[in-house]
């Protein structure tokens, strides 16, 4: 059977652990090596195949080194890419850039900034490679002081800002709620005449919402259209979430018929701004109609939510409904839906339920969370517990039944009668009563 290229590199982003073996194995020189166990086979015939096609390419070390980035295996990253000079493919600034856009997505930053300046002789330092430790710092860490420092450090090294540099560190100052420094920046950008992007724009509107400033946010809008940037579904989005957050739900609502109005189709970020600040159930279901109207699917995340916001209401029987309507839209359940369902479960007192889910997630061969896990099994062995002191008692009464017949009841001197209107209680401490506190 020929295999394509396409549906190799296909195959092999899905399945890492094979790509890993096959390119071990194929660094070895003297072994017999094989792919997905297809027999024996020389060095050429894995390098270039029946038809004389090379099988590793560049964009499949480079799935090699976005995987391994993305369960932080540095070493395996970087050593992947010194495979591009061990098969004679070009390795040039791109290729480099790559590498950190890898580290950088997946949060390995500092990584990559360390790799940045370790190789500078080799790779030059320029706007964009800067500009991706930057965005590292500023949109996936979040670190407004490290992109400080690597802002300054972009300056003294002589290195020029980009739009790309001011839209980063803009979204920084914005998710960190400095407004001060965001309309600083933005200011000095312009000075410089450095023309914002929407990226900017969608930056800045974002804060003078979430500082409430929507009269401002939405002149900004204006002034963007002037300038001949249109606004998109992430502009809208940007008044949305913070109005939803403060509570100014009718404000949202008209930004969200205006993004209508314009025919800017909401994304499924738009919709999760409101599913979060609604309180009835009959609005977060029609909510859930008009959402599939406007062609906006939900995701598992949008299903996630309503799950644990149903929870949370203490409606078991609406997330029941949720739990079943995800199989009728095509969306299965995966181990974070299984998580919260137990969660919202046990915390409602349903253990019962949640551990009925709780097997069927293993047997789905998702592993639980510790957390989950030890909820669970501390009720099971207390459960067990239970049981079986239960069980010894009812065997012990069994056991004991005949005799308490024969036994004859012992008066207490707590059954006396007495009027403690007209006689007090009193207590008689004689040594010889041994210090009876009911001595008759």
């Amino acid at each position: 059977m020929k295999l394509s290229r396409s549906l190799r590199i296909a195959v092999l982003r899905y399945h890492p652990s094979w790509l890993w073996r096959f390119f071990r194995e194929f660094a070895m020189i003297g072994k017999q090596l094989s792919l997905f166990s297809c027999g024996q086979g020389s060095n050429l015939e894995m390098r270039r195949g029946r038809n004389g096609e090379s099988i590793v390419t560049p964009q499949t070390l480079l799935i090699m080194i976005r995987k391994y980035c993305a369960v932080h295996d540095v070493g395996r990253a970087i050593n992947t890419f010194y495979a591009f000079k061990r098969f004679n493919f070009q390795v040039g600034l791109y290729e480099f850039q790559g590498l950190l856009s890898a580290l950088c997505r997946y949060k390995n930053v500092q990584d990559a900034e360390h790799l940045l300046f370790c190789n500078k002789n080799v790779f030059p330092l320029d706007t964009k490679s800067f500009n991706i430790i930057l965005n590292g710092w500023c949109n996936l860490i979040v670190s407004t002081r490290n992109a400080e420092r690597v802002w300054e450090e972009m300056s003294k090294r002589g290195i020029r800002h980009d739009v790309v540099s001011y839209a980063s560190i803009i979204s920084c100052y914005s998710k960190s709620s400095k407004l001060y420094r965001v309309l600083q920046l933005f200011e000095q950008m312009k000075k410089m005449n450095i023309t914002p992007d929407r990226k900017v724009y969608n930056a800045v509107i974002f804060s003078l919402a979430k500082n409430r400033l929507v009269k401002e946010a939405v002149n900004l809008i204006r002034t963007m259209e002037d300038n001949n940037v249109t606004p998109d579904a992430i502009t809208y989005n940007s008044l949305i979430k913070p109005l939803c957050k403060n509570r100014k739900i009718v404000e949202a609502k008209e930004v969200f018929v205006e993004m209508l109005k314009r025919r800017i189709s909401p994304s499924i970020r738009t919709f999760h701004a409101f599913f979060r600040i609604l309180r009835v159930k009959e609005e977060v279901f029609e909510l859930l109609e008009k959402m599939k109207e406007q062609g906006c699917n939900p995701t598992i995340e949008t299903y996630i939510m309503l799950i644990r916001k149903f929870c949370r209401w203490r409606q078991l029987d609406e997330v029941n409904k949720i739990w079943n309507a995800m199989v009728e839209d095509g969306i299965g359940h995966d181990r974070s839906s299984y998580i919260v369902l137990i969660h919202g479960l046990f915390l409602n007192c349903k253990v019962e339920e949640a551990y009925k889910y709780y097997i069927e997630m293993q047997e789905k061969g998702f592993l639980p969370e510790p957390k989950t896990e030890s909820m669970l099994q501390a009720w099971l062995s207390g459960r067990q517990v239970t049981e079986g002191q239960v069980t010894d008692l009812e065997h012990n009464q069994l056991e004991h039944g005949s005799t308490k017949k024969n036994v004859k009841s012992i008066p207490s001197k707590f059954d006396k009668e007495k009027d403690f209107l007209r006689e007090p209680e009193t207590r008689s401490v004689t040594r010889e009563g041994g210090f009876s506190f009911w001595e008759k």
